[in-house]
């Protein structure tokens, strides 16, 4: 929900506003641009923190339910979670900078390795604190092998952040090639983000490989669950990474909205800069923390359903149509809410328009009137000016949120039960293996191909020409990576993460069960499943259509001095 009301704030304001009336981002005549601030903290902060949080847990959960024959293997994951907060706690003390605030002059290396070095240090920390923890609980090649998996898992989480640091940057070839890309238009640029969010899977997937592979060799699955802990143990100081993007922009943005001074506006910047990246490299972490927690808790499932050995052949028909389906769900999940931020973004874009037509003041200027007299260079006095109604659109997109929430929720949480009870558990391990390596390569393709679209605009207004038509090629590609890597990449660790703790919860009524001898219950669950979509399709909650009211028809669009405003 967090994703749909961001983005829909998001995009809404940018395409209005930046591209049709070539106001700045932060405009106060712009009536989104506080849902879209608003927006920022409950996508970015509040809703990567609970996806997180969601894997933090999953994997202690994970890792104590493989351990369960030996009480020092159920105990370990929850010290060592208390480790990593103090370590997360004191890494944040060394994060520091020397860097002036020049603007988007500043060297973002530099910002960068300001947070790294408390990552670095909570990670240093956090090996010789899980070393300690190790050797008391285990002896012998046992604790040491555990360990081994720990740090790989601390390592593999570090990797992907440098990955997506790469793919994601305006320091680096990709996003340069994506800015180069718009002297000829916003589909050039639109195909070579594509791109290289597609071709980031490769490395990403490699170090997740090389990963689970290690710790399977080492520790066999609670060797790939202890990892996925060390990766997360640090979790403190790698969510304020990932908050500190929506903060340095919320405060750009307040700038620009209370008219302090360049010089102001030249920190924010500087800080902005690094946002994005910081960002990027949260969601890329995201995704690979939410891999492993998966994978732990689909060991977990298949020791809780005690089927016998060879279950599990992935050429059974059984198994295999469950992969099938498995796969399958993410791009539904995925299509669903980049389908609801279209719709409640049109909503917005509509709201907009209206007010910069309809909007007046006491004299009968209009807010349109205001923006043309405001890019002019005017200096419009108080009783002249302007004043959007930004609470209606804060109100649109709350409810479009909420609302549109509820179909993807509802396919997450039924579709393993429905599976498991109609088919049996063999089908529902196969969908869980399926929506795994289904959800993690769409995730890892739609986060990084948005976050360099993202950067590829901010390296146009980096170079000064965010105006010109190739700084618009890139906004409009902007536009269509927003829902990318802030709803539908980030909805997906949440989607098989969500399905995986679902059927663990529920192994219990599925243990030693055969083919289709739940199906009564399957059945039940089927037929709930297609009334409740029945009776979202008739709400408008999923469906292709506008979710707040019928779409009314669209006022006569005109051209007003090289931007096109509805008139």
């Amino acid at each position: 929900a967090g994703g749909i009301y961001t983005k829909a704030a998001d995009v809404g304001a940018d395409l209005v506003g930046k591209v049709e009336a070539g106001i700045d981002e932060d405009d106060p005549h712009n009536p989104a641009v506080i849902a879209d601030n608003v927006g920022d903290n409950v996508g970015d902060v509040a809703g990567m923190g609970a996806d997180l949080f969601e894997s933090y847990v999953g994997s202690i959960l994970a890792a104590a339910t493989l351990g369960a024959a030996s009480p020092a293997k159920v105990v370990l994951p929850f010290y060592l979670s208390a480790a990593g907060a103090l370590c997360a706690i004191g890494g944040y003390y060394l994060v520091s900078t020397n860097q002036q605030g020049s603007g988007w002059n500043v060297h973002l290396g530099s910002l960068m390795w300001a947070m790294e070095k408390g990552f670095y240090a909570a990670g240093v920390a956090f090996t010789i604190a899980a070393g300690a923890i190790v050797h008391w609980l285990f002896e012998g090649p046992e604790g040491q092998k555990i360990f081994a998996c720990i740090f790989v898992g601390l390592v593999a989480g570090i990797v992907i952040g440098k990955i997506t640091e790469y793919f994601t940057s305006f320091d680096h070839a990709p996003v340069i090639s994506i800015k180069d890309q718009g002297y000829t238009g916003p589909a050039t640029v639109v195909i070579q983000g594509l791109s290289v969010g597609m071709f980031s899977t490769v490395p990403c997937v490699g170090v997740l490989a090389a990963s689970i592979l290690l710790c399977a060799w080492l520790a066999g699955g609670y060797g790939i669950a202890i990892a996925s802990v060390g990766m997360l143990a640090t979790l403190g100081i790698t969510l304020a990474s990932d908050a500190y993007g929506p903060v340095a922009d919320n405060a750009g943005g307040l700038a620009e909205l209370a008219g302090l001074s360049s010089d102001v506006r030249q920190k924010t910047d500087s800080l902005d800069a690094l946002g994005n990246t910081t960002a990027a490299v949260g969601k890329g972490f995201a995704i690979g923390s939410a891999v492993l927690t998966s994978l732990s808790l689909l060991a977990a499932f298949k020791d809780q359903i005690d089927l016998p050995e060879g279950a599990f052949d992935v050429c059974d028909p059984i198994v295999l149509t469950g992969v099938l389906i498995g796969a399958m769900l993410p791009y539904l999940f995925g299509a669903l809410t980049m389908l609801s931020v279209g719709k409640a973004a049109g909503e917005i874009i509509k709201e907009v328009r209206r007010q910069f037509r309809e909007v007046r003041n006491t004299n009968g200027f209009t807010l349109m009137d205001a923006i043309r007299r405001a890019s002019e260079g005017e200096s419009i006095p108080p009783e002249e000016d302007v004043k959007p109604d930004s609470d209606r659109c804060v109100a649109l997109a709350t409810r479009a949120a909420i609302q549109e929430m509820l179909a993807p929720a509802l396919f997450a949480i039924l579709s393993p039960l429905t599976i498991g009870f109609l088919v049996g558990p063999r089908c529902l391990m196969g969908a869980l293996a399926g929506s795994t390596a289904s959800g993690c390569l769409l995730g890892i393709a739609m986060a990084n191909a948005g976050g360099a679209w993202d950067n590829a605009k901010k390296l146009c207004e980096k170079l000064g020409i965010k105006k010109q038509d190739i700084g618009k090629a890139c906004i409009v590609a902007d536009t269509v990576g927003d829902p990318f890597k802030d709803t539908s990449g980030p909805a997906l660790n949440i989607l098989i993460k969500l399905m995986a703790i679902t059927a663990l919860t529920v192994s219990p009524l599925l243990k030693s069960k055969g083919d289709w001898e739940t199906w009564r219950v399957g059945a039940c669950l089927l037929a709930v499943t297609a009334s409740a979509s029945l009776a979202l399709v008739r709400k408008g909650a999923l469906s292709w259509g506008a979710p707040v009211g019928k779409a009314k028809s669209e006022p006569t669009v005109v051209a007003v001095d090289s931007a096109v405003i509805g008139g």
